[in-house]
């Protein structure tokens, strides 16, 4: 019978990791390694980690998201699935988060600098300061009211120019209304 593949429960302290959403069928024939307090089932692999939970977000002391199934399902517990490389450091002090948007879908997420996908373009920022942002961005996508303000022809293409604006620079969500 082959070992199981156990990680040291402390590798996951203070990390940031994106969970891809899975099939509940990918964990037939894996055996449950640890059953949280919570309630949350862990299933480990050589090549990374399956998390069985109904919360997602601020775990403890990390930040763990998971990237839904599209279309969504409508199940509480979801699987999710993440690779071992796929774990980054996490701390409030250093500037380590940047932000993506979709404006299709008006949604915005924060994503770790050592992210393979990261452009070295998006500003780098702490975990307030990115909170804060994601927090304006999200404001822009569902408010009007601030938008009476401004003299423009589409509102979706106002709300992309100040959105860019507070994703690769440093300037305040005032400074940018200002400027336009």
């Amino acid at each position: 019978m082959e070992k199981l593949f156990r990680p040291n429960p402390n590798s996951f302290k203070n990390t940031f990791c994106v969970f891809y959403e899975a099939s509940l069928d990918s964990i037939h024939g894996l055996e449950l390694q640890y059953d949280s307090k919570s309630g949350s089932k862990y299933y480990y692999t050589k090549v990374g980690m399956y998390r069985l939970s109904n919360h997602w977000g601020r775990l403890a002391n990390s930040k763990w998201r998971l990237e839904p199934l599209e279309p969504a399902t409508g199940a509480k517990i979801k699987l999710g699935f993440s690779l071992w490389t796929n774990f980054y450091a996490d701390n409030a002090l250093d500037e380590l988060y940047y932000l993506e948007v979709n404006y299709l879908k008006k949604t915005v997420n924060y994503q770790h600098k050592m992210n393979p996908n990261y452009d070295k373009k998006a500003v780098l920022r702490t975990s307030f300061e990115t909170t804060k942002r994601i927090k304006q961005i999200r404001n822009l996508f569902t408010l009007t009211s601030w938008a009476k303000y401004f003299d423009y022809d589409k509102l979706d293409t106002l709300r992309e120019q100040i959105i860019y604006e507070l994703i690769y620079t440093n300037k305040s969500l005032e400074d940018i209304k200002r400027e336009l």
